[in-house]
């Protein structure tokens, strides 16, 4: 087995444990690994990777293991060559081909005579084709850096592979050729995502929930399939113990009732003096001994059945929900809440971040079958757009290839950053927030409910934690320092700030909302927003999660800077 974990325990420094006793194996195929944010999925497979020690236990890993983590830390400087990591092999062949003898060249190439072939040939794979060996990293888009990392792991061609969310920052063209990429991968390879559509083409789900690692056979689909079986016959036990601890509680009052008219029965008859005293005194001691014992027999009983319970409720997953049907938010259906004129400029700030000198690179586009379809539907280039409005509860998805200036624009739109010139005429008619890729608009020091308070003044303690427990944060939760929240718990605080605020936003700007989401956190945001009566605009590359969230409108900017209605995807 090329990946086996044995009683895997690991803590970090401070005490908190954040794996315990994990055992479980890995086999040749592709595994999906689950979980919510903080449950310990980056720290599992660095643990694989060699990268941290078990504080107890073992991970044995059969064969070579290649490892790209979330957070790629590139030297800006080194060129694209050493990324690869084909560097040293490389100027070796050339250092041969000048003439040179020296063995450790000849031990520096080793069988890799064919290296930069087989290089420019992955490189290719992957939609890279127009970046050179030689270009500095710093050239490359983030979603370009993650693939050329991606490519160095696949050219080693090790026994076990490890992506940790490796579809972050990639728009659709370029998941479309890193699905393609996994799905021919012949060895073991474990990967964590939210990515339904990558998860839809894993082999078996690995859910690491509750300090437990389970496996389940199939994709994500499958898995959800078993998972809601699952539930629903932990509802049922649920359902049933809490009958059981009713039922025997019931029994227990029953029971004490009958033995309190007995007891009255008996003190009558003693009272009478129809039987002797030395009798009723037997009788009465009598009596007491075999309430004491139905007693104790009934609480433990009453006792097997909590356990039951908790056992019964230790299965069933909490799958809270957030409720933001708050009325303030409320946008009438035709109300103008956003106008946007001149949007076809030439210089508007997205044309220029789309032109800017990235070697004339142009990585695919988003969606060719999008590309080619006008707004009614119909086949041609779609005129573009000129002037945005947005009216009423309209939904609105920004799309578009990286490096397209998406972000730029949302910044523009939220009153962040100035357009250039001075005829760009940007109309807010209603209260905005704004959602950045980064979860930053926290306080860390301060609490959940005084970050709340910071931007709702006039709410009342009262107030802001009834607004919370909208969102999940019910007593002491409400309390917690917010550089002390999990990514999660982060996402939720950070929504409620937007939404609490005073007055609350009548329009949502979104920057790749879910791109540090767990799937439980995607799910509570898409189930918030289709919820939610105010316009919104979101810039992201799921498509499942727009569609979730009832976009209504689809545009798209490409890297030449034309905004343009999109259709559907």
């Amino acid at each position: 087995m090329p990946v086996v974990l044995s009683d895997l325990s690991f803590s970090l420094p401070n005490g908190r444990v954040v794996l315990s006793k994990l055992t479980a194996s890995f086999n040749a195929g592709r595994t999906g690994l689950i979980g919510a944010n903080g449950s310990g999925k980056s720290t599992l497979l660095r643990l694989i990777a060699g990268e941290l020690r078990p504080t107890s236990g073992s991970v044995t890993a059969t064969g070579e293991v290649g490892y790209l983590p979330q957070d790629l830390t590139l030297g800006t400087g080194t060129t694209v060559a050493a990324l690869l990591g084909i560097a040293t092999a490389r100027d070796a062949i050339r250092a041969i081909e000048a003439g040179s003898v020296d063995p450790a060249a000849f031990d520096a190439v080793g069988d890799d005579w064919d290296i930069e072939d087989r290089a420019r040939e992955q490189l290719a794979r992957l939609g890279l084709s127009q970046v050179g060996l030689d270009d500095p990293v710093g050239r490359l888009s983030g979603g370009e850096a993650v693939l050329t990392a991606l490519s160095a792991r696949l050219l080693r061609r090790p026994a076990v592979l490890l992506l940790d969310e490796p579809t972050n920052n990639l728009d659709l063209a370029a998941r479309r050729r890193l699905y393609a990429a996994i799905e021919a991968w012949p060895g073991v390879l474990v990967v964590v995502s939210h990515d339904r559509a990558l998860l839809s083409l894993v082999d078996q789900v690995a859910d690491l929930s509750g300090g437990a690692l389970r496996m389940y056979g199939g994709n994500l689909e499958a898995y959800e399939a078993m998972l809601a079986t699952e539930q629903a016959a932990a509802q049922r036990a649920v359902t049933a113990a809490e009958a059981d601890v009713r039922r025997e509680k019931r029994d227990l009052l029953e029971t004490q009732v009958k033995q309190a008219r007995r007891d009255r029965m008996g003190r009558a008859l003693a009272a009478s003096g129809s039987i002797p005293r030395i009798v009723a005194g037997g009788r009465k001691r009598a009596a007491e001994v075999s309430a004491g014992k139905g007693r104790e027999v009934a609480l433990a009983r009453i006792a097997d059945a909590r356990d039951r319970l908790a056992e019964a409720e230790d299965a069933l997953r909490d799958d809270a929900v957030i409720r933001i049907s708050l009325p303030g938010t409320t946008v009438p259906a035709g109300r103008t809440v956003l106008t946007v004129h001149r949007l076809d400029a030439p210089w508007a700030p997205w044309h220029a971040a789309a032109t800017r000198d990235d070697g004339g690179r142009d990585d695919g586009g988003w969606d060719e079958g999008i590309r080619g379809a006008a707004a009614d539907g119909s086949a041609g280039d779609p005129a573009r757009l000129a002037e945005l409005i947005v009216r009423g509860p309209e939904r609105v998805a920004l799309i578009g290839p990286n490096a397209a200036g998406k972000t730029t624009l949302l910044r523009v739109l939220a009153g962040l950053d100035s357009p250039a010139g001075d005829t760009l005429a940007v109309r807010r008619n209603a209260a905005l927030g704004y959602l950045p890729q980064r979860l930053d608009i926290l306080d860390d020091a301060l609490t959940v409910v005084e970050n709340v308070r910071a931007v709702a003044p006039r709410a009342s303690v009262n107030e802001v934690r009834a607004g919370l427990a909208r969102f999940l944060f019910r007593g002491p939760r409400a309390d917690q320092m917010a550089g002390s929240l999990s990514g999660g718990e982060r996402f939720r605080a950070v929504l409620a700030a937007l939404l609490l605020a005073d007055p609350p936003p009548q329009l949502l700007l979104l920057d790749e909302p879910t791109n540090s989401l767990d799937m439980a956190s995607a799910r509570q945001l898409a189930q918030a927003l289709s919820c939610y009566r105010g316009a919104l605009v979101v810039v992201s590359h799921d498509v499942p999660f727009l569609r979730s969230a009832g976009i209504t409108r689809w545009l798209r900017l490409d890297r030449d800077g034309r905004l343009a209605d999109a259709g559907s995807p």
